[in-house]
């Protein structure tokens, strides 16, 4: 029988036995074309697997290869320090140990492993199935070192180093150890060991935010093996090197008599939470920032146990409707805008009334705090009057005020729906509903009374305590508005100094300046003037100008009271806010804590000039 063919699995059979008549015939093409592809397919999984092995995984493996023979030693390079703006410093570190599992070490006798968890346990005063769940749960392909505990004791560290269990290492640490924990915690903020369980990083404050600079390079140091484990080597191979320290513009002394100043008012209220916030208003540097109540930054986790968010930064953080602390912005607009004269007065009687086209008997009446009698641009700032600021704001019988789309015109001008760009993380930005957003998010359409409320500061608008302070400097110095910074330089361990900071303008409307020396003039004399609400700083030496600010809340049943003032007036160098949550009688009660604490100022700071 003929065959134009042979089969593939013929080709591989034995010659035919002698005798026997065999024809030599051509493979088919289909039998190269599976064997190629068959080749083709395995050649491109194995080169697709070098490939992977040792691009993707190949820095993995050759780590894992070297830590198999060799044992790398990291010699912590210690965090640089956070000093204030006279070189005061405000942490330290010490000594501590922390305790590694080598995990290619520990694991290399599973017989042995329940033998040393229960030592371990035993020495350190963790618990045994605790430690027994982690080091189970660990993929030691993917994690050779393993941190199992932080600033240990030196007796724990003393014996674990003496009992020496093959695959727990004892290395040499520090501890960061904040010199007034509270006082200084949200602006120093606090470290932390990141995901890599052995990172320390910086993760809340100054910590976070000049992390990098701040961190320190970690030695190494390697002792070789061989396959047996027995040394061959040891070698330097990276050397340690401190962070760099951070100078900040803080005065910490300041700061600490501000914070406790601030506490013994508020407690003496029955009050629990509020924020200071000092700056100087020709640089932008910040003198003093905290949010009370502070916490404990070197044991951070307990806070979350406490009342009143003391984790929560409230002065960077925190939004609020700034009261009658609003009003020089809109004096400013309405002078500009020419809807009054700085002498045009306008009478206060205790309130003024719009009439209600509904119920005609009852007219709509919008409370001003006092009877304030005649009131111009400057005794209305001086005194707060309300009613002043509902007319020129929102504009009454004849006088057409700036209406809510100015008044949001200089909200925008003077950026206090913005982020002041501080060097701090989770700085919070404010809001000003317009009628159209108003009406979206309430279903209520925006009426006159609405307007009457943001030209004193409440209702639909709101900001932070530093975009607050940051934009009336901007008033206080005559136009210029400066970028708000803490962190001014950083040293290295050789001495060399690098600016982080400097003086940055945001914005000059110095074009202004008439305008500004008018509003001025008002906060001056609220304190100069006996019938300022801030009078009773005028025995204060320097002069100073200042405003005070009660903001409704929650149905008008809470305040929130805020006082801003700065000095001296004419060429101030200090501008403080204080914010105090519910407070129980407006912003009375912020007057006695900025009484002390610019007095301090002067007498510790301005004085000795």
């Amino acid at each position: 029988m003929n065959k134009s063919s042979l089969d593939l699995e013929e080709a591989f059979l034995e010659e035919a036995a002698p005798g026997e008549r065999s024809l030599e015939l051509a493979l088919d093409f289909r039998a190269f074309v599976f064997v190629g592809i068959l080749a083709g397919l395995s050649l491109a999984l194995i080169i697709s697997r070098l490939i992977y092995l040792n691009y993707w995984e190949g820095d993995y493996y050759g780590a894992r290869s070297k830590n198999n023979s060799n044992k790398e030693i990291v010699v912590r390079g210690e965090r640089g320090i956070i000093k204030d703006r006279y070189g005061k410093p405000l942490v330290k570190n010490i000594p501590s140990w922390s305790i590694y599992i080598n995990t290619s070490d520990f694991f290399k006798t599973p017989k042995d492993f329940k033998v040393k968890v229960a030592r371990l346990a035993d020495l350190t005063n963790l618990k045994e199935e605790e430690l027994t769940a982690k080091l189970k749960s660990t993929d030691i392909l993917k994690i050779p070192s393993l941190l199992l505990a932080k600033d240990v004791t030196s007796e724990v560290a003393i014996n674990l180093r003496a009992e020496n269990i093959i695959g727990v290492e004892v290395k040499d640490d520090y501890k960061r150890d904040y010199l007034d924990p509270r006082i200084f915690s949200h602006l120093l903020g606090y470290i932390g060991v990141s995901a890599s369980n052995e990172d320390v990083t910086g993760l809340a404050g100054l910590e976070a935010y000049y992390d990098k600079p701040l961190r320190g390079k970690d030695g190494l140091f390697t002792v070789f093996r061989d396959a047996k484990g027995n040394i061959l080597d040891e070698k330097l191979v990276e050397d340690q090197a401190p962070g760099s320290d951070l100078n900040l513009t803080i005065d910490a002394e300041f700061q600490r008599y501000f914070y406790k100043r601030f506490e013994e008012g508020i407690k003496s209220l029955d009050r629990h939470s509020g924020a200071g916030i000092a700056i100087n208003p020709q640089t932008g540097e910040i003198l003093a920032l905290f949010s009370y109540p502070g916490f404990d930054n070197n044991a951070p986790a307990k806070a979350l146990k406490e009342d009143y968010k003391p984790l929560y930064n409230r002065a960077i953080s925190g939004v609020y409707s700034p009261g009658s602390t609003f009003k020089p912005f809109v004096a400013a607009g309405a002078l500009k805008e020419g809807v009054v004269k700085p002498t045009d007065e306008f009478l206060s009687k205790g309130y003024i009334e719009i009439p209600n086209p509904y119920f005609p008997d009852k007219p709509s009446r919008f409370l001003d705090w006092r009877p304030q009698g005649y009131v111009n641009v400057f005794s209305a700032l001086a005194k707060s009057s309300n009613v002043y600021f509902y007319i020129v704001g929102g504009g009454f019988k004849d006088i057409v005020g700036l209406g809510v789309d100015r008044i949001h015109k200089y909200w925008d001008f003077f950026k206090l729906g913005e982020k002041t760009g501080i060097d701090l993380p989770s700085e919070n930005v404010g809001f000003f509903w317009t009628p159209a957003e108003k009406e979206k998010k309430t279903g209520v359409p925006w009426r006159v009374g609405n307007t009457y409320n943001v030209s004193i500061g409440q209702g639909d608008l709101a900001m932070t305590p530093i975009r607050l302070i940051t934009s009336n400097a901007a008033i206080a110095n005559g136009g210029k508005m400066y970028q708000p910074f803490i962190g001014k330089s950083i040293t290295d361990d050789h001495g060399n100094k690098a600016i982080l900071n400097k003086p940055t303008l945001v914005k000059d409307f110095t074009d202004f300046l008439p305008i500004l020396t008018d509003v001025k003039q008002g906060m001056r004399d609220g304190v100069a003037k006996d019938y300022g609400t801030s009078h009773a700083l005028v025995d204060i030496p320097f002069s100073i100008s200042a405003k005070t600010g009660s903001a409704q809340i929650q149905n008008n049943t809470k305040t929130n009271a805020f006082f801003l003032g700065f000095a001296p007036s004419d060429k101030p160098e200090i501008e403080i806010e204080i914010l105090i949550e519910d407070s129980k009688s407006g912003s009375a009660n912020t007057i006695p804590i900025a009484h002390d604490v610019l007095k301090w100022y002067y007498e510790n700071r301005y004085k000795k000039h």
